[in-house]
């Protein structure tokens, strides 16, 4: 059976030539509508639970986050502002999710507890346990504001800690300090009242280029005037408070607009990140530019240690940093040690370089501000996990190659440097995980180390660290808790998942147990104590299956190739009690494409066929209870090896993915190859335009929140580095808006009508629906009021259901 077929022959033409004479779906119903019973039994049953570990593994927090809000919720007033969406009336971040339940269980003991005094449906966000773990703080939403209250774990009572009120607008909100009795806090700020805005006393809006490349990319909510200047000031300037523990709030610095703080690890410091003007009209705030400045712990200024300029003409290239001095934090293992980061090569990517970042230290008290190298960086910085004066791991990343290393340094010893992992970022296979840390004395994140006895003698080169990974592997993601001596480079692993469990360490100190999370097709995610080296595991929370009505689909992991050999997978949901022998299946196929610069990296099996499926509101399962084949995370790699560009041949690769997925499903006499219907979101939406207009492999396409106009997002889009005037021919031809003549199978379009997402605009669906309407395609625009790239009310989602469902069963299920 040929897959293959292309737009542009007769065939194609016979289409358009069908479809010039159907009928635009009329606008039969209005309002939000519900899709059926199934679904919406689904959707009710979204409220979902995670955990929290405290740092040492005393406590875990168990929290509950609330199903889908109303409309109303959403559609409340909100500030677009350099980036940001606000509640003016909450000082809040609108993009911001809480939860509204909240209990503790004791490790040790097994006490499972609630907190006294809690107010009924609290809005609950930010947890944080104090150092000591005696304690937890957290901020709590009202109607009218943001408030701060702690909780003894010992009596197990709770209270409102101040009568301040909090500015959650943007950046860190409170921290604990390392003595766990007082709480930094950023609060509303004693201002003057908002002058009234008048839009025409503004004046004009200008801005000028002083002939400087400064090739951004397309975002949105930027500001726009001086109205939004003063908006933005006043909305985002806060106070800084010390709260002590008995409630005693004292002004802390000055009001300002702050992008963050950090206690220095014995908490005699506070390092503060400062941002101030000039602003950008073409940027976000996490550009603007700020000062960085060290203050003792009652506010009084100590030292500036630098001015980072705005970021808005930064080079060329996802690797591009801002020159000089950057990334300013704590050293973890001192009590008052700075490190920062300065690049070598201009922040420019397309310079030549041998070096390309230098790792500086400096005393904050001593020394006299003299800084102290630490470290080459061959690649771009990343980060570094902090051991002690004989070991620390800095982790180096580039992109033009995607290499990826390791490196083993010593702090004490600026000449020593070992790379222990020199490997290609995208190549899971060969992924050591992220690196187990342990609280130390300052209540730090440093590297859990195991330093080796050799007669009675401790070799510091001797040490074995520990990593904690996903395992992707030719069968599947098994992860795994991995111990590596650094001298010896041996291994061992310590747990590995094992089937038919998904299973990953989530917390490990090489003293107790290791706690892990467990889950399996028809179980969803918990979490146990498990002595590893008996084997034993003690369950320790004990949440239910929230989709009952699913219980019987069939879930299998497909392995197949493409026309170059190129190994793909995909996940295939098959509906309660399907048997071949009753016929074939409509599919549906959701996708979202990758790129890789390896051919090994993008024919890795990616998922686990053993973990448990969550339905969130962008997923495809809702249709394996409508009678559907549903093949999601359909493998759709996109791969440019050396100096190739993964989307020089997009179009090509994109079709023989599709091909290969389709033969599959085919081949196995589940699919039927006339009713497959291809969609996916953002990216996927991308893709789904541009298989409709480059083969007719599908019966109809689903569209949600895509961008189709490569030309709007010129200086770059996802994975793309080069602007559109160096690869003018790449940008056309992957723009399936300058296809729309060729697409002649049914496409829904839908789309947020607030969406926040770099390059999405929901111009890109509106022009596209214009294009199919002129050309006389089958196609529907739906947008979606007050929603983002994501969407969130029940209302939406259930009504996006319903839209889907309906342009399913009419142009796939039902197809003529």
């Amino acid at each position: 059976m040929n897959f293959s077929l292309k737009k542009g022959g007769v065939y194609a033409l016979f289409i358009v030539a069908l479809t010039n004479y159907a009928p635009t779906l009329a606008q039969e119903v209005s309002g939000y509508q519900k899709p059926p019973k199934e679904m919406v039994d689904i959707v009710e049953a979204s409220i979902s639970q995670s955990v929290i570990m405290s740092g040492r593994g005393n406590y875990m927090a168990i929290l509950e986050e609330p199903g889908y809000p109303s409309i109303a919720e959403i559609a409340e007033p909100h500030l677009k502002l350099a980036g940001l969406r606000i509640n003016a009336k909450l000082r809040s971040n609108k993009k911001s999710s809480y939860f509204t339940g909240l209990k503790f269980k004791n490790i040790k003991n097994a006490d499972e507890f609630e907190l006294a005094n809690l107010p009924v449906g609290a809005k609950i966000k930010d947890l944080s346990f104090s150092p000591d773990e005696k304690m937890v703080a957290f901020s709590l939403t009202t109607t009218n504001e943001i408030q701060l209250w702690i909780a003894d774990l010992n009596t197990k009572q709770s209270k409102r800690l101040s009568n301040t009120v909090l500015n959650d607008t943007y950046g860190t909100l409170f921290q604990w300090a390392p003595n766990s009795n007082t709480i930094l806090a950023k609060c509303i700020a004693e201002q003057k009242p908002l002058a009234t805005l008048n839009p025409t006393l503004s004046g004009p809006n200008f801005q000028e280029t002083t002939g400087k490349a400064a090739p951004n990319r397309t975002y949105q909510d930027l500001l726009k005037n001086s109205n939004d200047e003063a908006l933005f000031d006043y909305h985002l300037t806060s106070q800084l408070k010390m709260i002590y523990l008995d409630g005693q709030a004292i002004d802390f610095s000055r009001p300002e607009i702050y992008k963050g703080f950090d206690f220095s690890p014995d908490g005699t410091l506070i390092m503060l990140s400062v941002i101030h003007k000039p602003y950008s009209y073409v940027v976000p705030i996490s550009n603007f530019p700020y000062r960085v400045e060290l203050r003792d712990k009652y506010g009084k200024l100590t030292k500036e240690l630098v001015d980072i300029p705005l970021a808005d003409n930064l080079p060329q290239g996802f690797d591009a940093v801002v020159t000089g001095a950057r990334e300013f934090a704590w050293r973890a293992d001192k009590p008052q040690t700075i490190f920062w980061v300065e690049a070598q090569d201009g922040g420019d990517p397309n310079q030549r370089n041998t070096i390309r970042d230098v790792l500086y230290t400096m005393d904050a008290t001593g020394d006299n501000g003299v800084k102290k190298k630490l470290a080459d960086c061959y690649l771009r910085f990343s980060k570094i996990d902090w051991g002690d004066d004989q070991i620390a791991m800095i982790t180096e990343r580039w992109w033009k190659t995607r290499g990826e290393r390791r490196v083993f340094i010593k702090p004490g010893n600026s000449s020593y440097r070992v790379n222990l992992w020199d490997r290609y970022y995208e190549d899971a296979y060969s992924d050591p995980g992220e690196f187990v840390t342990v609280k130390n004395q300052y209540n730090r994140d440093v590297l859990l180390l195991e330093y080796n006895v050799v007669k009675r003698a401790s070799d510091p080169n001797n040490v074995n660290i520990f990593s904690i990974s996903e395992g992707a592997s030719p069968i599947g993601n098994r992860p795994f808790l991995l111990q590596f001596n650094v001298k010896t480079k041996l291994t061992d692993t310590l747990f590995h998942s094992r089937a038919p469990f998904y299973e990953k360490p989530i917390f490990f100190d090489n003293k107790d147990n290791i706690i892990i999370s467990r889950e399996s097709v028809v179980e969803p995610k918990n979490y146990f104590e498990l002595d590893y080296k008996k084997g034993k595991t003690q369950q320790l929370t004990y949440f239910k299956n929230p989709y009952p009505q699913l219980f019987g689909i069939v879930k299998q992991q497909l392995k197949y190739k493409r026309a170059d050999k190129l190994d793909l997978t995909a996940t295939l949901y098959l509906p309660q009690g399907y048997n071949k022998s009753t016929g074939r299946l409509p599919v549906l196929m959701w996708a979202y494409p990758k790129e890789f610069k390896t051919i090994a990296a993008a024919g890795q099996v990616k998922g686990s066929p053993y973990q448990f499926s969550k339905i969130s509101w962008a997923s495809p399962l809702y249709w394996v209870t409508q009678g559907y084949a549903v093949m999601d995370n359909v493998d759709m790699p996109i791969v440019g090896e050396s100096n190739e560009q993964p989307n020089d041949t997009f179009i090509e690769q994109l079709t023989q993915n599709a091909e290969a997925a389709i033969g599959k499903v085919v081949s196995l006499g589940i699919g039927d190859v006339k009713r497959i219907a291809v969609g996916g979101h953002s990216y996927g939406a991308f893709m789904t335009a541009n298989l409709l207009a480059h083969t007719n492999l599908f019966a109809a396409g689903i569209a949600r929140s895509g961008a189709y106009n490569r030309t709007l997002t010129p200086f770059g889009f996802q994975a793309e580095e080069r602007t559109y005037w160096q690869a003018p021919d790449v940008y056309n031809k992957m723009s399936p808006f300058a296809y729309a003549d060729k697409i002649n199978e049914p496409l829904l379009l839908i789309h947020g009508e607030a969406d926040d997402n770099s390059g999405t605009f929901p111009m890109q669906s509106e022009r596209l629906y214009s294009a199919l309407k002129g050309f006389g395609v089958t196609s529907r625009l739906v947008q979606l009021p007050y929603e983002a790239h994501s969407y969130k009310a029940k209302e939406s989602v259930l009504h996006m259901l319903w839209e889907m469902n309906s342009w399913l069963d009419k142009y796939v299920k039902n197809k003529k």
